[in-house]
């Protein structure tokens, strides 16, 4: 019998310890998270470091962000045609990775934008191609469902000019191919091709015309007036006290331009 007493009294302590370690877990789990939804192979902004870790400039903006608002940050890579069925499911908060505002601004609710953007063209530097006017004929590469092809088919003019625009998934991609000759040019934002181009050295070429100029700023949830308030009011105190130059300083070599960053000035 006190063998039977002395049982029941251990299971009891451990249904009290489950218990508290369960309430504790249930705390923990409670803690506001920010779940950004960013493309991979979108450098300076989102890409796989040399370590295998997720690295770029928006995901270190988001972990600073999450630090002065003591909440928990995890970077979620997705395939950025499913950036909206990502958001809509909940299995991101939020969308920071190069994300064009502009056309934008009524399917999301965005925070201010904090860099300003342009479309550009990128070719080889043999190619003899120096102008808008050069590609015509052409084929140009740009990233599926990105604002390189919103600004391709929004200069109706120049699109028709054009012999094809192939839409791959990566930026990666479409640079391997413009190194092999199957496409002639590739349009992408600046920051991009300056990688590109920094890391690439003397293979290509920018061309001075842009197509078009934007800016970037975080998407949420139609709605997410909440979620995106507190973020916001964090972006605008790092642009305020020069945390955000300074995150940005560290990703200069990876294309990012300084004078861009349009909440700094």
């Amino acid at each position: 019998m006190k063998k039977m007493k002395k049982f029941l009294s251990l299971a009891l302590a451990l249904v009290m310890m489950v218990s508290l370690l369960a309430a504790c877990g249930s705390k923990d789990s409670g803690k506001q998270k920010l779940i950004v939804g960013f493309d991979a192979e979108f450098p300076p902004y989102g890409f796989l470091a040399a370590d295998g870790s997720y690295d770029g400039f928006d995901l270190a903006m988001a972990e600073e962000v999450c630090k002065r608002l003591d909440w928990e940050f995890e970077a979620v890579a997705i395939d950025w045609n499913s950036k909206d069925t990502e958001l809509k499911s909940g299995n991101i908060n939020c969308i920071w990775n190069g994300f064009t505002y502009n056309g934008r601004e009524n399917d999301y609710t965005w925070s201010d934008p904090y860099v300003d953007n342009s479309i550009v063209i990128v070719v080889k530097a043999d190619s003899g191609i120096k102008t808008l006017a050069d590609l015509a004929g052409k084929t140009v590469m740009a990233q599926a469902a990105s604002s390189a092809v919103d600004a391709i088919n929004g200069n109706e003019a120049f699109k028709a000019t054009l012999k094809e625009v192939v839409e791959l998934p990566d930026y990666n991609n479409g640079f391997m191919e413009l190194k092999q000759g199957t496409v002639d040019a590739v349009a992408a934002d600046i920051g991009v091709a300056a990688y590109q181009m920094a890391n690439n050295s003397g293979d290509y070429v920018m061309l001075d015309e842009a197509i078009s100029s934007e800016q970037y700023a975080v998407g949420f949830l139609l709605g997410n007036t909440e979620l995106r308030d507190a973020v916001n009011g964090e972006l605008k105190k790092m642009a305020a006290d020069g945390t955000m130059m300074k995150i940005a300083e560290n990703y200069v070599d990876a294309g990012l331009v300084l004078d861009n960053l349009c909440m700094c000035n």
